[in-house]
């Protein structure tokens, strides 16, 4: 998704931040709601309605965080001299402090985050230029540790045992969330394509799923070997599928903003 919006690709009506940024608030509702229902399983006192009330709670936090943050980066920048490289390092430990952050209070970590990007990027555009383009760089060293625990957390063999009856689920569940996606777009102002874009990208599953299958194995929950199981049958058939179907269809799916490639010919020049 980074390197469509590098190339351009939708950024008129920003798709791919609306995707990412779509992305980021459903890592939330699917971890929350996961939490409840394992809590509801190992505790009875359980209360389902006060986990739900901390979704849009954290949502909240989270970008407010996120934007107090980058206002204050923006006016240290602004007053003292620092080189894009430092701000880079700080940048990336003040994400490293929110997601820590996320263990000792309620917030969307992900979106904090991204909030910060959205203000250095909306009160200093070329700033935010040139630091897009070294994140950029430290993103094809970083992606590969990313990919890599992602696959160490795989096993084939137990994906297997899961059958038709995992695929049949799997199956189910992306029909239903592309169904969702076409719903939450109807009046978005997204073309036809542009919406089959959107649902194409929220097919791929991958670091959710192999972050937390295997936890109700763990905490002795019934026929956890086969949600472990279903968990990572779906990072093997979508993880890759959906990679693929959003390069491939990206380009024509998606309308070029010429306009805005000149104007960052023109601000580098």
């Amino acid at each position: 998704m980074l390197k469509i919006n590098q190339n351009k690709l939708g950024t008129k009506k920003a798709i791919p931040t609306l995707v990412l940024s779509g992305a980021s608030i459903d890592d939330v509702v699917s971890i929350t709601i996961f939490s409840s229902f394992m809590g509801i399983y190992v505790n009875a006192n359980f209360n389902i309605g006060i986990q739900l009330l901390n979704i849009p709670l954290s949502i909240i936090l989270g970008i407010a965080i996120g934007f107090i943050i980058g206002y204050i980066l923006v006016l240290l920048f602004n007053k003292l001299h620092i080189r894009d490289s430092m701000k880079v390092i700080l940048i990336i430990a003040l994400a490293i402090f929110l997601v820590n952050l996320e263990n000792y209070i309620i917030i969307a970590s992900l979106l904090g985050v991204m909030s910060i990007g959205f203000i250095i990027a909306e009160k200093k555009q070329v700033l935010g230029s040139r630091l897009s383009s070294k994140l950029s760089k430290i993103w094809v060293f970083a992606e590969i540790f990313l990919f890599v625990l992602v696959g160490a957390e795989v096993d084939i063999n137990i994906a297997l045992d899961a059958g038709l009856i995992g695929l049949l689920i799997i199956g189910i569940g992306l029909a239903s969330r592309s169904i969702g996606v076409l719903i939450s777009t109807y009046k978005s102002g997204l073309l036809f394509k542009e919406k089959m874009f959107v649902v194409v990208s929220y097919l791929p599953k991958a670091t959710v799923q192999a972050a937390i299958g295997s936890i109700p194995k763990i905490a002795g929950v019934a026929n956890g070997d086969l949600i472990l199981a279903i968990a990572v049958l779906s990072i093997i058939i979508t993880a890759p599928l959906g990679a693929i179907l959003i390069d491939r269809l990206a380009p024509v799916l998606l309308k070029k903003e010429e306009n805005l490639e000149i104007t960052d010919n023109i601000l580098e020049k």
